[in-house]
Protein backbone atom coordinates (compact mmCIF):
# COMPACT_ATOMS: atom_id res chain seq x y z
CA UNK A 1 0.00 0.00 0.00
CA UNK A 2 1.62 3.22 -0.86
CA UNK A 3 1.92 5.92 1.73
CA UNK A 4 -0.77 8.51 0.15
CA UNK A 5 -3.72 10.03 1.27
CA UNK A 6 -7.16 8.26 1.56
CA UNK A 7 -10.08 8.16 -0.44
CA UNK A 8 -13.34 9.28 1.05
CA UNK A 9 -16.05 6.41 0.80
CA UNK A 10 -18.72 4.91 3.39
CA UNK A 11 -18.79 8.24 5.15
CA UNK A 12 -15.09 8.13 5.91
CA UNK A 13 -11.21 8.55 4.97
CA UNK A 14 -9.98 5.21 4.27
CA UNK A 15 -6.57 3.79 2.48
CA UNK A 16 -7.20 2.67 -0.56
CA UNK A 17 -5.43 -0.83 -1.43
CA UNK A 18 -3.87 0.43 -4.48
CA UNK A 19 0.08 0.79 -4.66
CA UNK A 20 0.34 3.05 -7.40
CA UNK A 21 0.27 7.02 -6.89
CA UNK A 22 0.78 10.55 -8.40
CA UNK A 23 2.16 13.76 -7.18
CA UNK A 24 0.45 17.37 -8.37
CA UNK A 25 3.19 19.86 -9.91
CA UNK A 26 3.17 23.55 -9.20
CA UNK A 27 2.62 25.08 -12.30
CA UNK A 28 3.81 28.30 -11.31
CA UNK A 29 7.31 26.54 -10.36
CA UNK A 30 7.24 23.53 -12.10
CA UNK A 31 8.08 21.60 -8.75
CA UNK A 32 6.27 18.63 -7.33
CA UNK A 33 4.03 19.02 -4.46
CA UNK A 34 4.97 17.19 -1.63
CA UNK A 35 1.65 14.82 -1.38
CA UNK A 36 1.37 11.81 -2.47
CA UNK A 37 -2.52 10.33 -3.87
CA UNK A 38 -3.93 7.13 -4.93
CA UNK A 39 -4.68 5.45 -8.45
CA UNK A 40 -7.55 3.18 -7.53
CA UNK A 41 -7.90 -0.22 -9.02
CA UNK A 42 -11.54 -1.44 -10.50
CA UNK A 43 -12.28 -3.43 -7.60
CA UNK A 44 -11.88 -0.11 -5.35
CA UNK A 45 -14.39 1.57 -7.88
CA UNK A 46 -16.27 -1.17 -7.66
CA UNK A 47 -16.84 -0.54 -4.10
CA UNK A 48 -17.30 2.42 -4.23
CA UNK A 49 -20.51 2.20 -6.52
CA UNK A 50 -22.22 -0.98 -4.50
CA UNK A 51 -22.08 1.82 -1.99
CA UNK A 52 -23.83 4.69 -3.47
CA UNK A 53 -26.54 1.91 -5.33
CA UNK A 54 -27.43 0.96 -1.98
CA UNK A 55 -27.23 4.84 -0.40
CA UNK A 56 -29.86 5.55 -3.11
CA UNK A 57 -32.04 3.17 -1.41
CA UNK A 58 -32.15 5.78 1.70
CA UNK A 59 -31.95 8.88 -0.10
CA UNK A 60 -34.76 8.52 -1.92
CA UNK A 61 -36.80 8.69 1.18
CA UNK A 62 -34.43 11.42 2.93
CA UNK A 63 -36.67 14.61 3.77
CA UNK A 64 -35.45 17.52 1.26
CA UNK A 65 -35.19 19.53 4.50
CA UNK A 66 -32.64 16.75 5.40
CA UNK A 67 -30.85 17.50 1.77
CA UNK A 68 -30.95 21.39 2.02
CA UNK A 69 -29.47 22.14 5.63
CA UNK A 70 -26.27 19.43 3.88
CA UNK A 71 -26.50 21.99 1.64
CA UNK A 72 -26.38 24.86 3.23
CA UNK A 73 -23.87 23.49 5.58
CA UNK A 74 -21.55 22.52 3.03
CA UNK A 75 -22.03 25.92 1.71
CA UNK A 76 -20.43 27.72 4.97
CA UNK A 77 -18.20 25.18 6.00
CA UNK A 78 -16.48 25.96 2.63
CA UNK A 79 -17.44 30.16 3.05
CA UNK A 80 -15.81 29.11 6.80
CA UNK A 81 -12.48 27.56 5.17
CA UNK A 82 -12.39 29.42 1.84
CA UNK A 83 -8.81 31.25 2.65
CA UNK A 84 -6.74 27.38 3.07
CA UNK A 85 -8.80 26.31 0.15
CA UNK A 86 -7.77 28.92 -1.97
CA UNK A 87 -4.00 28.68 -0.71
CA UNK A 88 -4.29 25.06 -1.89
CA UNK A 89 -6.26 25.87 -5.29
CA UNK A 90 -3.28 28.60 -6.24
CA UNK A 91 -0.64 26.03 -5.37
CA UNK A 92 -1.86 23.47 -8.00
CA UNK A 93 -3.68 25.95 -10.79
CA UNK A 94 -1.36 28.54 -10.87
CA UNK A 95 -4.67 30.84 -10.95
CA UNK A 96 -4.61 33.96 -9.17
CA UNK A 97 -5.14 33.62 -5.52
CA UNK A 98 -7.05 37.10 -5.39
CA UNK A 99 -9.62 38.09 -6.78
CA UNK A 100 -9.72 35.05 -8.86
CA UNK A 101 -9.84 31.95 -6.17
CA UNK A 102 -10.47 33.71 -2.58
CA UNK A 103 -13.15 35.64 -3.46
CA UNK A 104 -15.04 35.37 -7.48
CA UNK A 105 -14.89 31.79 -7.77
CA UNK A 106 -15.49 31.21 -4.25
CA UNK A 107 -18.29 33.60 -4.28
CA UNK A 108 -20.02 32.07 -6.67
CA UNK A 109 -19.32 28.40 -5.86
CA UNK A 110 -20.67 29.20 -2.49
CA UNK A 111 -23.96 30.85 -4.06
CA UNK A 112 -24.82 27.93 -6.13
CA UNK A 113 -24.78 24.75 -3.48
CA UNK A 114 -26.92 27.44 -1.40
CA UNK A 115 -29.66 28.48 -4.47
CA UNK A 116 -29.44 24.27 -4.60
CA UNK A 117 -30.44 24.06 -1.56
CA UNK A 118 -33.23 26.74 -1.73
CA UNK A 119 -34.36 24.75 -4.86
CA UNK A 120 -34.91 21.50 -2.60
CA UNK A 121 -36.72 23.28 0.11
CA UNK A 122 -39.14 25.21 -2.69
CA UNK A 123 -39.53 21.62 -4.54
CA UNK A 124 -40.89 23.15 -7.84
CA UNK A 125 -38.41 21.59 -9.55
CA UNK A 126 -39.80 18.46 -9.72
CA UNK A 127 -42.76 19.80 -12.18
CA UNK A 128 -45.20 17.91 -10.08
CA UNK A 129 -48.05 17.61 -12.91
CA UNK A 130 -51.77 16.28 -11.33
CA UNK A 131 -54.48 15.24 -13.54
CA UNK A 132 -57.66 14.71 -10.92
CA UNK A 133 -60.17 13.34 -13.63
CA UNK A 134 -57.90 10.65 -14.32
CA UNK A 135 -56.11 10.60 -11.18
CA UNK A 136 -52.48 10.21 -12.78
CA UNK A 137 -49.82 12.26 -11.76
CA UNK A 138 -46.15 12.84 -12.20
CA UNK A 139 -43.08 14.52 -10.83
CA UNK A 140 -38.98 14.05 -11.46
CA UNK A 141 -37.46 11.82 -8.69
CA UNK A 142 -33.96 10.46 -7.75
CA UNK A 143 -32.49 8.04 -10.25
CA UNK A 144 -31.98 5.29 -7.91
CA UNK A 145 -28.36 4.77 -8.45
CA UNK A 146 -25.18 6.63 -7.82
CA UNK A 147 -24.63 9.74 -10.02
CA UNK A 148 -20.49 9.80 -11.04
CA UNK A 149 -18.92 13.44 -11.44
CA UNK A 150 -16.01 14.28 -12.90
CA UNK A 151 -14.56 17.98 -12.92
CA UNK A 152 -12.37 19.34 -15.34
CA UNK A 153 -8.76 21.03 -14.36
CA UNK A 154 -10.17 24.78 -15.06
CA UNK A 155 -12.22 25.20 -12.39
CA UNK A 156 -10.95 23.84 -9.37
CA UNK A 157 -13.85 25.17 -7.20
CA UNK A 158 -16.93 26.13 -9.35
CA UNK A 159 -16.87 23.03 -11.43
CA UNK A 160 -15.27 20.58 -8.42
CA UNK A 161 -16.60 17.10 -8.80
CA UNK A 162 -17.47 17.53 -4.86
CA UNK A 163 -18.84 21.18 -5.10
CA UNK A 164 -19.37 22.34 -8.41
CA UNK A 165 -22.77 22.46 -10.05
CA UNK A 166 -23.19 18.78 -11.43
CA UNK A 167 -22.65 17.97 -7.59
CA UNK A 168 -25.03 20.12 -6.71
CA UNK A 169 -27.55 19.10 -9.07
CA UNK A 170 -27.14 15.60 -8.19
CA UNK A 171 -27.19 15.92 -4.65
CA UNK A 172 -30.37 18.34 -5.18
CA UNK A 173 -32.53 15.35 -6.78
CA UNK A 174 -31.45 13.30 -3.59
CA UNK A 175 -28.43 11.02 -5.44
CA UNK A 176 -25.83 9.88 -3.68
CA UNK A 177 -22.60 11.20 -5.48
CA UNK A 178 -19.39 9.61 -6.29
CA UNK A 179 -16.33 12.02 -7.64
CA UNK A 180 -13.72 12.08 -9.40
CA UNK A 181 -11.24 14.86 -8.52
CA UNK A 182 -9.24 16.02 -11.23
CA UNK A 183 -5.64 14.74 -10.93
CA UNK A 184 -4.20 18.24 -11.50
CA UNK A 185 -5.85 19.51 -8.38
CA UNK A 186 -5.98 16.43 -6.00
CA UNK A 187 -5.55 18.89 -2.49
CA UNK A 188 -8.32 21.45 -3.34
CA UNK A 189 -10.46 18.32 -3.42
CA UNK A 190 -9.30 16.76 -0.53
CA UNK A 191 -10.07 19.62 1.34
CA UNK A 192 -13.79 20.07 -0.21
CA UNK A 193 -14.66 16.68 0.16
CA UNK A 194 -13.54 17.36 3.69
CA UNK A 195 -16.07 19.91 4.07
CA UNK A 196 -18.84 17.59 2.34
CA UNK A 197 -18.29 14.72 4.87
CA UNK A 198 -18.14 17.23 7.91
CA UNK A 199 -21.70 18.22 6.66
CA UNK A 200 -22.91 14.70 5.78
CA UNK A 201 -21.99 13.58 9.29
CA UNK A 202 -23.26 16.52 10.87
CA UNK A 203 -26.62 15.69 8.56
CA UNK A 204 -26.35 12.27 8.61
CA UNK A 205 -27.08 11.27 5.49
CA UNK A 206 -27.13 7.72 4.75
CA UNK A 207 -23.87 6.31 4.68
CA UNK A 208 -22.36 6.08 0.97
CA UNK A 209 -24.29 9.24 0.21
CA UNK A 210 -20.76 11.28 -0.42
CA UNK A 211 -17.77 9.94 -2.05
CA UNK A 212 -14.46 10.72 -3.65
CA UNK A 213 -11.43 8.92 -5.86
CA UNK A 214 -8.90 10.69 -6.98
CA UNK A 215 -7.78 9.04 -10.32
CA UNK A 216 -7.83 5.29 -11.99
CA UNK A 217 -6.61 4.08 -15.22
CA UNK A 218 -8.91 5.18 -18.16
CA UNK A 219 -9.86 1.76 -18.60
CA UNK A 220 -11.11 1.24 -15.23
CA UNK A 221 -12.79 4.69 -15.25
CA UNK A 222 -14.95 3.21 -18.50
CA UNK A 223 -15.31 0.16 -16.73
CA UNK A 224 -16.89 2.13 -13.36
CA UNK A 225 -19.47 4.35 -15.99
CA UNK A 226 -20.75 0.61 -16.99
CA UNK A 227 -21.36 -0.49 -13.99
CA UNK A 228 -25.14 -1.00 -13.00
CA UNK A 229 -24.87 0.76 -10.07
CA UNK A 230 -23.70 4.38 -11.34
CA UNK A 231 -27.51 5.43 -13.11
CA UNK A 232 -25.87 9.01 -14.48
CA UNK A 233 -22.72 10.45 -15.50
CA UNK A 234 -21.34 14.29 -15.74
CA UNK A 235 -18.44 15.13 -17.10
CA UNK A 236 -16.65 18.52 -18.38
CA UNK A 237 -13.85 18.00 -20.06
CA UNK A 238 -11.97 17.00 -23.51
CA UNK A 239 -13.78 15.90 -26.17
CA UNK A 240 -12.08 12.92 -26.73
CA UNK A 241 -12.29 11.83 -23.08
CA UNK A 242 -16.07 12.69 -23.06
CA UNK A 243 -16.59 10.16 -26.43
CA UNK A 244 -14.83 7.54 -24.90
CA UNK A 245 -16.79 8.09 -21.30
CA UNK A 246 -20.10 8.40 -23.77
CA UNK A 247 -19.64 5.41 -25.73
CA UNK A 248 -19.25 3.32 -22.56
CA UNK A 249 -22.23 4.95 -21.20
CA UNK A 250 -23.93 4.28 -23.90
CA UNK A 251 -23.31 0.62 -23.93
CA UNK A 252 -25.18 0.25 -20.43
CA UNK A 253 -28.46 3.15 -21.57
CA UNK A 254 -26.56 5.21 -18.63
CA UNK A 255 -27.45 8.74 -19.16
CA UNK A 256 -24.69 10.99 -19.44
CA UNK A 257 -24.27 14.31 -19.51
CA UNK A 258 -21.04 16.18 -20.95
CA UNK A 259 -19.69 19.76 -22.05
CA UNK A 260 -16.60 18.91 -24.33
CA UNK A 261 -15.08 21.94 -26.51
CA UNK A 262 -15.91 25.45 -27.69
CA UNK A 263 -14.90 28.18 -30.10
CA UNK A 264 -17.23 30.78 -28.57
CA UNK A 265 -17.30 32.90 -32.40
CA UNK A 266 -17.59 36.69 -32.01
CA UNK A 267 -18.94 38.20 -35.09
CA UNK A 268 -18.16 41.97 -35.20
CA UNK A 269 -20.29 43.45 -37.83
CA UNK A 270 -18.92 46.25 -39.79
CA UNK A 271 -20.29 49.41 -38.59
CA UNK A 272 -20.55 48.45 -34.95
CA UNK A 273 -16.07 48.10 -35.45
CA UNK A 274 -16.11 51.47 -36.56
CA UNK A 275 -18.25 52.70 -34.13
CA UNK A 276 -16.29 51.02 -31.01
CA UNK A 277 -12.97 50.06 -31.93
CA UNK A 278 -11.30 50.38 -29.00
CA UNK A 279 -13.83 49.56 -26.69
CA UNK A 280 -14.68 46.24 -28.67
CA UNK A 281 -10.90 45.74 -28.82
CA UNK A 282 -10.67 45.62 -24.77
CA UNK A 283 -13.55 43.46 -24.15
CA UNK A 284 -11.76 40.82 -26.50
CA UNK A 285 -8.56 41.27 -24.99
CA UNK A 286 -9.44 41.44 -21.32
CA UNK A 287 -11.77 38.19 -22.63
CA UNK A 288 -9.28 36.17 -24.23
CA UNK A 289 -6.80 36.95 -20.99
CA UNK A 290 -9.34 35.41 -17.71
CA UNK A 291 -8.12 32.74 -16.59
CA UNK A 292 -4.86 32.24 -19.49
CA UNK A 293 -7.55 31.57 -21.83
CA UNK A 294 -8.42 28.17 -20.06
CA UNK A 295 -12.31 29.07 -19.97
CA UNK A 296 -14.95 27.15 -21.85
CA UNK A 297 -16.10 30.32 -22.98
CA UNK A 298 -13.01 32.04 -23.84
CA UNK A 299 -13.07 33.53 -27.68
CA UNK A 300 -11.75 31.68 -29.86
CA UNK A 301 -12.63 32.82 -33.54
CA UNK A 302 -13.22 36.31 -34.45
CA UNK A 303 -14.81 37.19 -37.57
CA UNK A 304 -14.89 40.62 -39.20
CA UNK A 305 -14.69 42.33 -42.17
CA UNK A 306 -11.78 43.50 -44.15
CA UNK A 307 -11.47 47.34 -43.47
CA UNK A 308 -9.25 50.20 -42.16
CA UNK A 309 -11.55 50.21 -38.75
CA UNK A 310 -11.19 45.75 -38.60
CA UNK A 311 -7.23 46.39 -38.88
CA UNK A 312 -7.09 49.07 -36.31
CA UNK A 313 -9.17 47.05 -33.96
CA UNK A 314 -6.70 43.71 -34.75
CA UNK A 315 -3.82 46.25 -33.78
CA UNK A 316 -5.40 47.19 -30.51
CA UNK A 317 -5.76 43.54 -29.62
CA UNK A 318 -2.52 42.71 -30.19
CA UNK A 319 -0.95 45.73 -28.67
CA UNK A 320 -3.28 44.36 -25.74
CA UNK A 321 -2.12 40.87 -25.71
CA UNK A 322 1.76 41.67 -26.04
CA UNK A 323 1.99 44.21 -23.62
CA UNK A 324 0.60 41.88 -20.72
CA UNK A 325 2.95 39.19 -19.23
CA UNK A 326 1.35 35.21 -20.47
CA UNK A 327 -0.14 33.87 -17.38
CA UNK A 328 0.79 31.14 -15.23
CA UNK A 329 -1.21 27.52 -17.11
CA UNK A 330 -2.80 25.09 -15.72
CA UNK A 331 -0.15 22.51 -16.13
CA UNK A 332 3.10 21.74 -19.12
CA UNK A 333 0.64 19.53 -20.42
CA UNK A 334 -1.51 21.99 -21.36
CA UNK A 335 1.16 24.26 -22.86
CA UNK A 336 2.16 21.52 -25.15
CA UNK A 337 -1.68 20.78 -26.02
CA UNK A 338 -2.46 24.18 -26.75
CA UNK A 339 0.97 24.24 -28.76
CA UNK A 340 -0.17 21.45 -30.62
CA UNK A 341 -3.76 22.83 -31.51
CA UNK A 342 -2.23 26.40 -32.71
CA UNK A 343 0.17 24.64 -34.93
CA UNK A 344 -2.56 22.41 -36.65
CA UNK A 345 -4.39 25.21 -37.70
CA UNK A 346 -1.10 27.39 -39.13
CA UNK A 347 -0.61 24.12 -40.67
CA UNK A 348 -3.89 24.36 -42.87
CA UNK A 349 -2.66 27.91 -43.38
CA UNK A 350 -3.29 30.38 -40.57
CA UNK A 351 -0.50 33.11 -40.49
CA UNK A 352 0.59 33.99 -37.00
CA UNK A 353 0.07 37.55 -35.98
CA UNK A 354 1.92 36.93 -32.55
CA UNK A 355 2.67 34.44 -30.56
CA UNK A 356 2.26 30.76 -31.47
CA UNK A 357 4.93 29.55 -28.90
CA UNK A 358 6.10 28.04 -25.79
CA UNK A 359 7.57 30.48 -23.52
CA UNK A 360 11.36 28.74 -22.13
CA UNK A 361 10.79 28.59 -18.58
CA UNK A 362 9.72 26.58 -15.23
CA UNK A 363 6.84 27.74 -15.35
CA UNK A 364 3.72 26.77 -17.97
CA UNK A 365 3.65 29.41 -19.78
CA UNK A 366 2.54 30.06 -23.60
CA UNK A 367 3.13 33.15 -25.57
CA UNK A 368 -0.22 35.53 -26.70
CA UNK A 369 -1.44 34.36 -29.66
CA UNK A 370 -3.38 35.48 -32.60
CA UNK A 371 -3.49 33.94 -35.91
CA UNK A 372 -5.76 35.24 -39.41
CA UNK A 373 -6.69 33.78 -42.15
CA UNK A 374 -9.78 34.77 -44.80
CA UNK A 375 -13.14 33.90 -45.26
CA UNK A 376 -12.61 31.79 -49.00
CA UNK A 377 -9.20 29.89 -46.99
CA UNK A 378 -11.87 28.99 -43.71
CA UNK A 379 -14.52 28.24 -46.18
CA UNK A 380 -13.01 26.08 -47.65
CA UNK A 381 -11.93 23.91 -44.57
CA UNK A 382 -13.84 24.88 -41.60
CA UNK A 383 -13.29 21.93 -39.99
CA UNK A 384 -9.47 22.04 -39.86
CA UNK A 385 -10.16 26.25 -38.17
CA UNK A 386 -12.45 24.84 -35.63
CA UNK A 387 -9.96 23.08 -33.23
CA UNK A 388 -10.39 24.34 -29.78
CA UNK A 389 -7.23 26.25 -28.54
CA UNK A 390 -7.46 25.95 -25.09
CA UNK A 391 -5.14 29.19 -23.75
CA UNK A 392 -5.17 33.11 -24.90
CA UNK A 393 -4.85 32.31 -28.55
CA UNK A 394 -7.38 33.12 -31.15
CA UNK A 395 -7.87 32.70 -34.66
CA UNK A 396 -9.10 36.27 -36.74
CA UNK A 397 -11.18 35.49 -40.03
CA UNK A 398 -11.55 38.64 -42.76
CA UNK A 399 -14.62 38.78 -44.95
CA UNK A 400 -14.69 40.71 -47.88
CA UNK A 401 -18.25 40.35 -49.06
CA UNK A 402 -21.04 40.71 -46.19
CA UNK A 403 -22.68 37.49 -46.83
CA UNK A 404 -19.35 35.76 -46.05
CA UNK A 405 -20.58 36.33 -42.24
CA UNK A 406 -23.12 34.27 -42.59
CA UNK A 407 -21.84 31.57 -45.04
CA UNK A 408 -19.22 30.92 -42.13
CA UNK A 409 -22.03 30.68 -39.06
CA UNK A 410 -23.59 27.99 -41.76
CA UNK A 411 -20.62 25.51 -41.24
CA UNK A 412 -19.62 26.28 -36.86
CA UNK A 413 -19.79 23.36 -35.43
CA UNK A 414 -22.02 23.56 -32.25
CA UNK A 415 -20.63 26.15 -29.45
CA UNK A 416 -21.57 27.32 -25.92
CA UNK A 417 -22.04 30.75 -26.96
CA UNK A 418 -22.07 33.35 -29.93
CA UNK A 419 -21.48 36.41 -30.33
CA UNK A 420 -22.70 38.99 -32.21
CA UNK A 421 -21.68 42.89 -32.29
CA UNK A 422 -23.52 45.41 -34.16
CA UNK A 423 -25.00 48.81 -35.08
CA UNK A 424 -28.46 49.63 -36.44
CA UNK A 425 -27.00 49.99 -39.86
CA UNK A 426 -26.00 46.29 -39.87
CA UNK A 427 -29.23 44.89 -39.18
CA UNK A 428 -29.44 43.55 -42.96
CA UNK A 429 -26.30 41.14 -42.28
CA UNK A 430 -27.06 40.82 -38.45
CA UNK A 431 -30.47 39.03 -38.68
CA UNK A 432 -29.82 36.65 -41.08
CA UNK A 433 -26.26 35.93 -39.12
CA UNK A 434 -28.92 35.83 -35.90
CA UNK A 435 -31.12 33.40 -37.66
CA UNK A 436 -28.49 31.02 -38.54
CA UNK A 437 -26.17 30.77 -35.56
CA UNK A 438 -29.34 30.53 -33.33
CA UNK A 439 -29.33 26.71 -34.27
CA UNK A 440 -25.78 26.19 -33.62
CA UNK A 441 -25.47 27.72 -29.80
CA UNK A 442 -26.59 27.42 -26.47
CA UNK A 443 -26.33 31.71 -25.56
CA UNK A 444 -26.43 34.31 -28.01
CA UNK A 445 -24.85 37.35 -27.11
CA UNK A 446 -25.16 41.04 -28.91
CA UNK A 447 -22.53 43.41 -27.82
CA UNK A 448 -20.50 41.45 -25.48
CA UNK A 449 -17.97 38.66 -24.51
CA UNK A 450 -18.78 34.97 -23.92
CA UNK A 451 -16.44 35.00 -20.86
CA UNK A 452 -18.50 35.24 -17.25
CA UNK A 453 -21.24 32.56 -17.07
CA UNK A 454 -24.11 34.16 -14.26
CA UNK A 455 -25.81 31.31 -12.20
CA UNK A 456 -29.28 32.19 -12.23
CA UNK A 457 -32.16 30.64 -13.27
CA UNK A 458 -32.34 32.13 -16.74
CA UNK A 459 -28.94 30.82 -17.84
CA UNK A 460 -28.25 28.38 -20.23
CA UNK A 461 -24.25 26.90 -20.48
CA UNK A 462 -25.23 24.05 -23.03
CA UNK A 463 -25.48 23.80 -26.75
CA UNK A 464 -25.26 21.13 -29.47
CA UNK A 465 -22.64 18.76 -29.99
CA UNK A 466 -19.51 19.06 -29.91
CA UNK A 467 -20.01 21.63 -27.18
CA UNK A 468 -21.73 19.30 -24.84
CA UNK A 469 -23.58 15.78 -25.82
CA UNK A 470 -27.18 16.55 -25.46
CA UNK A 471 -28.96 20.10 -26.37
CA UNK A 472 -31.50 19.92 -24.45
CA UNK A 473 -30.01 20.61 -20.91
CA UNK A 474 -27.73 23.25 -18.86
CA UNK A 475 -24.94 22.77 -16.50
CA UNK A 476 -25.11 26.01 -15.09
CA UNK A 477 -28.94 27.86 -13.78
CA UNK A 478 -30.54 25.98 -10.81
CA UNK A 479 -33.07 24.47 -10.86
CA UNK A 480 -33.17 23.49 -14.42
CA UNK A 481 -29.54 21.96 -14.30
CA UNK A 482 -31.14 19.06 -11.70
CA UNK A 483 -33.49 17.44 -14.45
CA UNK A 484 -30.46 16.29 -16.08
CA UNK A 485 -30.09 13.82 -12.97
CA UNK A 486 -33.25 13.17 -12.40
CA UNK A 487 -36.13 10.81 -13.83
CA UNK A 488 -39.89 11.33 -14.86
CA UNK A 489 -42.13 8.67 -12.98
CA UNK A 490 -45.62 8.53 -13.42
CA UNK A 491 -48.64 7.31 -10.83
CA UNK A 492 -51.71 6.14 -12.17
CA UNK A 493 -54.66 5.96 -10.10
CA UNK A 494 -52.45 5.50 -6.94
CA UNK A 495 -54.06 6.39 -3.28
CA UNK A 496 -53.29 9.61 -1.58
CA UNK A 497 -51.45 7.76 1.60
CA UNK A 498 -48.92 6.12 -1.13
CA UNK A 499 -48.20 9.26 -3.25
CA UNK A 500 -45.26 11.15 -2.90
CA UNK A 501 -46.07 14.38 -0.78
CA UNK A 502 -45.27 16.56 -3.62
CA UNK A 503 -48.47 14.78 -5.66
CA UNK A 504 -50.63 14.81 -2.72
CA UNK A 505 -53.55 16.80 -2.91
CA UNK A 506 -52.65 18.86 -0.20
CA UNK A 507 -49.51 21.50 -1.58
CA UNK A 508 -46.75 20.29 1.00
CA UNK A 509 -45.42 23.61 0.99
CA UNK A 510 -48.06 26.29 0.70
CA UNK A 511 -45.93 27.96 -1.78
CA UNK A 512 -44.66 24.52 -4.46
CA UNK A 513 -45.62 25.74 -7.66
CA UNK A 514 -47.23 22.44 -9.03
CA UNK A 515 -49.61 21.81 -12.93
CA UNK A 516 -53.05 21.01 -11.93
CA UNK A 517 -55.55 20.32 -14.45
CA UNK A 518 -53.35 22.14 -17.19
CA UNK A 519 -53.19 25.12 -14.62
CA UNK A 520 -49.56 26.44 -13.10
CA UNK A 521 -50.86 27.17 -9.35
CA UNK A 522 -49.61 26.81 -5.17
CA UNK A 523 -53.30 25.90 -4.63
CA UNK A 524 -54.43 22.28 -3.11
CA UNK A 525 -55.31 20.00 -5.87
CA UNK A 526 -59.16 19.67 -4.64
CA UNK A 527 -59.63 23.54 -5.06
CA UNK A 528 -58.55 23.58 -9.22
Amino acid sequence: MSNAHPILTRNAWEPDPSTRSFTPTNPSTGDPIPDAYPISDRATLQQLAIAGARAAESLNHTAPETIARFLETHAQLIDNRRDSIADMAHAETGLSRSPRLVEIEMDRTIDQIRQGASCVRDRSWVSARIDTRLNLRSMFEPLGGAVLTIGPNNFPLAYNAIAGGDFVAAVAARNPVIAKAHPLHPGTSRLLAQCALDASNECDLPVGSIQMFYNCDPEDGLALVRMREISAVGFTGSRSAGLALKQAADETGTPIYLELSSINPMFLLPHAVQAHTETIAEMIAESMLSASGQQCTCPGLIVLDDSNASDALIECVQDQLTNTQPQIMLSRAGVEHLHDSVSKIINHGARVLIGAKPIESSAARYAHTLLQTDANAFLDQPDAFQSEMFGVAALIVRCTHPDQFTQIARELEGNLTGTIHAEPQDEPIRESLARVLRTRIGRLIHNGVPTGVHVTPATVHGGPFPSTGHPGFTAVGLPTSIHRFAALRCYDRVEQSHLPAELRDENPTGSMLRCINGLLTHSDADEC
